[in-house]
């Protein structure tokens, strides 16, 4: 399942971050690939172990939390902590899959990568080019959202963004595990969820909803690996 989260930054939020992104130090991004990766990746990022973007990167994560339509679509566990890259003057990454099992820069720590998150912190109209570019069992499925919206896929999707012609864009993008790691089940809970949030707003709470509610839990119980 393929997921838009509107506004998880507001506009201020947007600008305080690019002044501060604009006055980082910024590295070749293929320092955090493995070796199919690096063949097709050319654009730079802010270092993992960067303090400045591990705050900014909690900030993301503590805004996110709170983000009712996130939570009910990646039903989180753990995260990768954000990174931020940045493309222009040409530089893209090519088609690739992320990889399945991720360190926690710092830590000892590892986790699965269930869910892709990109984090937009430029406009569309602010660049050419650099569509991610998302390839499911559907067909292939550009994104390009506005500044502060966030979209979430699949970790096992192909996926790739194409080359910046014009301008720059600048994301944060990081990885969940989630409670649930199968995304079948992960979409039939979202999909519960949204109707029973949609029958509570229409109804109020009834007899039907408190048991839907139930089974909802349940089936939580039965699939998640926490």
């Amino acid at each position: 399942m393929m997921l838009h989260v509107p506004e998880v930054l507001t506009r201020e939020e947007v600008r305080a971050l690019r002044a501060a992104l604009d006055e980082a130090d910024w590295v070749d991004g293929r320092a955090t690939v493995g070796e199919q990766g690096a063949r097709v990746k050319q654009n730079r990022q802010i270092p993992e172990l960067s303090p400045a973007g591990r705050q900014w990167g909690e900030q993301i994560l503590k805004v996110l939390l709170k983000n009712p339509l996130f939570f009910s679509a990646a039903l989180p566990f753990r995260f990768v902590p954000p990174l931020f890259n940045r493309y222009e003057g040409g530089e893209h990454y090519g088609l690739h899959v992320d990889g399945s099992i991720r360190n926690v820069p710092g830590t000892h720590f590892q986790l699965r990568t269930d869910l892709s998150c990109t984090l937009f912190l430029s406009d569309p109209q602010d660049y050419d080019g650099g569509e991610l570019e998302v390839v499911d069992t559907y067909g292939s499925h550009e994104v390009k959202l506005p500044a502060g919206d966030l979209i979430l896929y699949p970790s096992s999707s192909l996926h790739q963004v194409h080359p910046v012609t014009r301008g720059a864009r600048v994301c944060s993008f990081f990885w969940v595990q989630s409670m649930v790691r199968d995304d079948g089940r992960r979409s039939m809970l979202y999909e519960l969820d949204q109707s029973l949030q949609r029958l509570r707003h229409r109804l109020g709470e009834t007899e039907e909803t408190v048991a839907l509610t139930g089974h909802y839990h349940n089936l939580l119980r039965m699939w998640s690996e926490v």
